[in-house]
């Protein structure tokens, strides 16, 4: 056969790029800001449909207080968060459908194919980083309370919104944020990058987006770039994402574990 008798090789599937990867990050928690609006303006509605009689002010502060309520917040991330979700996995399968399953970055690494030594690898990452992590945090924080808004969510949520927050908080919040951090961010630094400096800048930039929900306490910061680098290992050596999300659930399971323990002392 000839050279020119010889079947073309299929084009190399376009990579993400660092801003396209920024930008989807951005984009899911704008969508949660939204996500919250909407729902302050749906439970306005319904307040003005039972009381004709209230004002608009009147109004808008009902729907305030409600959202600041730990139920309210808490029915907001088990409605929003599974929901928001399903739109970016739409949004990223559709824009970059040969990346999914692929095993090495520029993949995403989407696919179940990994051995089972790297699940036994991933509960092993799960059960020992919040352990460590909390270790190092108190350490750094000199006796100071470290609390997340998450945290203070579950521990004030009422008893039959726990498991709901719980199954979101260890399934959906893990498959999202490892297809973003682990998968479209970290493969778009590695075109640019260095294998370390692309977990380096990863592992930052997990730990900054998670800071708010911190109240800015710099010193949870080691803790979760520690978390980030370790699910970083676990994707890129067991070429999948699952290990990492299996890890990334099971650390979340843990600490809602200790916080539910907690809640149910105290009262």
């Amino acid at each position: 056969m000839s050279a020119r008798d010889e079947p073309a090789s299929p084009p190399l599937p376009t990579a993400p790029g660092v801003l396209q990867a920024f930008g989807l990050i951005l984009l899911y928690f704008l969508l949660q800001v939204v996500a919250g609006v909407l729902m302050g303006f749906t439970v306005g509605v319904i307040e003005k449909i039972r009381h004709p009689q209230l004002a608009l002010a009147d109004v808008r502060k009902y729907a305030m207080n409600v959202l600041q309520q730990p139920d309210g917040n808490a029915m907001l991330v088990v409605i929003a968060v599974p929901l928001i979700a399903m739109l970016l996995f739409w949004l990223v399968h559709r824009k970059w459908p040969l990346l999914w399953a692929r095993a090495t970055p520029p993949g995403f690494g989407f696919h179940g194919h990994s051995t089972p030594r790297w699940y036994v690898a991933a509960l092993l990452v799960g059960v020992t980083m919040p352990l460590l992590g909390a270790l190092i945090t108190q350490l750094l924080a000199h006796g100071h309370e470290v609390t997340q808004n998450v945290q203070e969510l579950s521990q004030h949520a009422s008893s039959y919104l726990r498991l709901p927050l719980a199954i979101v908080a260890i399934t959906v919040g893990p498959m999202i944020e490892e297809l973003m951090f682990r998968g479209v961010l970290l493969s778009a630094l590695m075109r640019h990058m260095s294998t370390k400096m692309s977990i380096t800048v990863c592992s930052v930039m997990f730990g900054a987006v998670h800071l708010g929900g911190l109240d800015f306490q710099w010193y949870a910061l080691p803790n979760l770039m520690l978390l980030a680098i370790a699910l970083c290992w676990l994707r890129l050596k067991s070429e999948s994402l699952w290990p990492a999300v299996v890890a990334h659930g099971v650390y979340n399971l843990f600490a809602l574990v200790a916080l539910f323990s907690t809640a149910s002392g105290a009262s």
